[in-house]
């Protein structure tokens, strides 16, 4: 996963990069052998470009970050959350179309 629009996100820099950060964040919480996920990255990626500058795009690898996951109760990937200043508003689990997510990214960015 090599994007300039889209943030790799650990258990490390998670605090740092969403919880923290002020305005909407989008986190898609997958795994390398999860095809679901795999067939979601071009749209997440598509997203990130289209929301440059507007929306904080990131990436956790649920096996790699497991205490983050765990945290947060990832049970099924792909999961995506939006976050506004740093505040969990919308889950949306399993593969969504990329109206679903501009709809729900649209509905926080205009309040």
């Amino acid at each position: 996963m090599t994007s300039p629009h889209v943030i790799e996100l650990t258990d490390q820099n998670f605090e740092e990069e969403i919880v923290t950060a002020k305005g909407v964040a989008m986190v898609d919480f997958w795994a390398e052998w999860c095809m679901p996920c795999k067939m979601l990255a071009p749209t997440i990626e598509d997203l990130a470009k289209e929301y440059a500058g507007r929306v904080k795009v990131g990436k956790l690898d649920t096996d790699a970050a497991r205490d983050t996951a765990m945290k947060f109760g990832i049970s099924a990937i792909p999961t995506v959350f939006l976050f506004k200043d740093g505040k969990v508003v919308k889950k949306l689990i399993g593969l969504q179309t990329k109206k679903v997510f501009t709809e729900a990214i649209d509905e926080l960015l205009a309040g």
